[in-house]
């Protein structure tokens, strides 16, 4: 009689667990799949973020439009380039993701602006953040605006 309440009170514990956090995970998993990769690099970033920033992130991620997801995109590829791996290597092979995923855009001052607040936690620097958006948009972004004259 006990192992059968406590196997349904571990159920019951499972299920609602599930059904509180499925907003999240289905808010996770939209990007994660797009990206093609794990939900590991993602839930790391929002564990690292700090509670309320990642509870900003995760609402961030709740709303529906791509442009909202373009830019949780772009503070990842930010996170994971200046926080986790600066390499040259894991800037092109997170830049091949985002363009894979149709997500590799310019970073705007508003994505800088928006990785420095939901990662004030980590201490960014702002300078640093405006010199790898700099490098970044050298790197993978031509310049529209120059014209060759044959």
């Amino acid at each position: 009689m006990i192992w059968l309440m406590l196997a349904t009170l571990a159920v019951v514990f499972v299920v609602g667990f599930r059904v509180l956090t499925s907003d999240v995970r289905r808010a996770i998993r939209r990007l994660t799949e797009r990206l093609g990769i794990s939900a590991v690099p993602v839930e790391s970033m929002i564990d690292q973020m700090g509670k309320d920033a990642g509870q900003e992130y995760l609402r961030y991620l709740q709303r529906t439009d791509d442009k909202n997801l373009l830019s949780a995109a772009q503070v990842l590829l930010i996170w994971q380039v200046m926080i986790v791996d600066g390499s040259e290597s894991h800037l092109r092979q997170w830049y091949r993701l985002l363009r894979k995923a149709r997500l590799a855009a310019p970073l705007s001052d508003a994505h800088i602006r928006l990785a420095f607040g939901l990662l004030r936690e980590l201490e960014p620097d702002m300078q640093d953040l405006n010199a790898f958006q700099e490098r970044y948009n050298a790197l993978f972004m031509p310049d529209d605006n120059v014209y060759v004259l044959h």
